[in-house]
């Protein structure tokens, strides 16, 4: 499979560049457990879901439920151009006029 000169499609990044300092959350969840006496030696594992790259929550709900939103206008765009171009817009309704 390989040879072809071509990499991955994408990039591992490094896990050192992942650290929950300026992470207010993860703070938070370090110092409350700094109280009682605890450390999470893994609590570095959750910093990349606040990495700029991986987005903000709004941008997250956004991707989620407008991720197809483009696609879905542009047929039904396509449909009703589709229906008015073959003269399909009429239901089945033969001169039945109400």
């Amino acid at each position: 499979m390989g040879g072809h000169g071509h990499g991955a499609p994408y990039t591992v990044p490094h896990y050192s560049q992942f650290k929950i300092d300026g992470i207010r959350e993860l703070e938070e969840v370090q110092s409350e457990l700094a109280k009682r006496g605890l450390k999470d030696p893994w609590i570095r594992n959750e910093a990349w879901r606040y990495h700029p790259g991986f987005g903000t929550k709004w941008l997250k709900a956004r991707k989620l439920f407008f991720r197809g939103f483009p696609l879905g206008l542009g047929l039904t765009i396509a449909t009703v151009a589709f229906n008015k171009l073959t003269g399909g817009d009429d239901h089945g309704h033969h001169g039945e006029h109400h």
